[in-house]
Parts: structure tokens; sequence; C-alpha cells
């Protein structure tokens, strides 16, 4: 018998896992949650932590207080030297939420107040995103003479396409959760942005989570590729999802009119 996984401590978050989904909380309220160095590297570390915790079948991202996050460390941007030190503090953010987007689990961003520049670009490497009524979302970058390095000018067009994107880029305004909505920059609404996310999550866990790993690397490898390569892709995976017990359950669950009980295998 394996021993009982043990998740590590973090200065800047905390991490918990609740009837196998894993609630990472950005614990920096004093300044909004606002992405430095040491928060990046937390987040690269946690997000290790929940690609090995084998009990964890989906992740939210959230944060403490009244932003989710409400962008990058502006006081460390300020400091950056020269050319090539902002560079590597953009690959360091990027690397990151790179590292997010790649889980293979769903990812929701419960998003409760604030999502600004790098916190909406948190955001935007999490599969879903789920907003309080109260939240406000935007890329302000340009308003300080910058513009997004964690990956905002190329997640938010894929998603909303190039026009909504640059307006959104080049105005630096905030939506609001409606808007937001309305546009499809987040899935869903709620009074309280960490409970909409846990029912969304609940929703999820019904189903296989082979399937649901496979069915996320379906999308992400197709979405860029012409239509007949990524349907070749999306044949490959369904060979794989069949091959697995977890078909053999869900096929004969429906078939015997009772509940699935997928064991990802």
């Amino acid at each position: 018998m394996n021993p009982p996984f043990e998740a590590p401590e973090f200065e800047h978050l905390s991490y918990q896992v609740e009837d196998r989904v894993a609630i990472v909380t950005l614990r920096r309220p004093q300044a909004l949650n606002a992405l430095n160095q040491d928060v990046l590297v937390e987040l690269a570390n946690v997000t290790e932590v929940i690609a090995q915790d084998p009990e964890v079948r989906v992740a939210i991202f959230t944060g403490e207080g009244r932003a989710f996050v409400a962008g990058a460390d502006i006081g460390e941007i300020a400091a950056l030297e020269d050319v090539f030190a902002a560079r590597e503090f953009a690959i360091l953010g990027q690397s990151v939420f790179n590292e997010i987007a790649a889980l293979p689990l769903p990812t929701i961003a419960a998003i409760n107040g604030y999502a600004l520049g790098g916190g909406l670009e948190l955001a935007l490497a999490c599969d879903l995103r789920v907003a309080s009524t109260k939240a406000r979302l935007g890329l302000p970058e340009v308003g300080l003479g910058i513009i997004p390095g964690f990956g905002g000018t190329q997640r938010l067009p894929r998603l909303l396409g190039r026009g909504r994107a640059l307006d959104l880029i080049f105005t630096g305004r905030h939506l609001s959760a409606e808007e937001a909505l309305s546009l499809g920059l987040v899935n869903r609404v709620g009074e309280d942005a960490l409970e909409t996310a846990k029912e969304l999550a609940a929703a999820i866990l019904k189903n296989g989570p082979i399937a649901l790993a496979l069915a996320k690397e379906a999308v992400g490898r197709g979405e860029n590729l012409d239509l007949q390569e990524a349907l070749e892709i999306e044949a490959d995976l369904f060979g794989l999802a069949c091959a697995t017990q977890d078909m053999r359950e869900g096929t004969r669950a429906f078939l015997e009119k009772r509940t699935p009980q997928f064991k990802g295998e």
C-alpha cells in the first residue's frame, strides 16, 4: 500500500483537496494577490503537486480577499533593469501558466474579484472560468506603457477572436462579469465564484477521468491544426478511450440503467 500523499506547505498560497477537487488559493490579500517571482515559483510547485496527487480529478484556482489576482507585481516590474531581465520575467510567467494549461485534468479559475493583467492571464491558462457577480476582468497593461507578457496577447485572441481581444488590450478597460459572460470570456457567473466553481467541478466529476484527460488533449492538440489533422488526433484518442476499463464500465452502466463507477483505468 502506498503511503498517503502529503502536499508541502506554501508561503503565499494554500492547497487543499475536497472530494477529489484540488483548491489552490493565492494568499497575498494585502497586495490583492499580485504575482511576483516568489508567487510564480510557488504556482509552478503547486501545479506539480496537483499532477502528482492521485486523489485529484479537478483543480480550482482562486484568490483570498477581494481579488482573484490583481495583476503582476508592479513594483517588481518597475525595478526590471533592462530588456533581458524583463524578457526573463515574462518567460517565467509564461512557463508557469503553460504548466497549468498542460495539466491532464480539468482546471477552473474561480474569479472572486479583480482579475487584471497577470490575473486574467492566469485565468486564461485554466480550461474554464467562473466569475462572481462582483468580478472585474481586463488586461490594462498598455496604460502602464507595457503589454501583457504572461500569455494574454496569445490566449485571449484564441478564445475571443482577434477583434474582441484587441479591443480589450488596446483600451485596457475592465469588464463586468456579465459582459465577460456575454463575450465568452467566462463560462458561468454566480454570487460566490468558488461555490459555483465547486458545483461545476461536481458536474465534471461524474464523468470518466481518462475520458476527460483525453478530451482535453484532443482539443488542445487539434485547435491550431487543419481540420483533417485534428480529426485524426481525435480518432486516435477515441481509440485509446475505447481500450479502457472506464469505457466498459460506462457503456455497461448505460445499458443497465445505473450510475457508472469510474476508476480511471
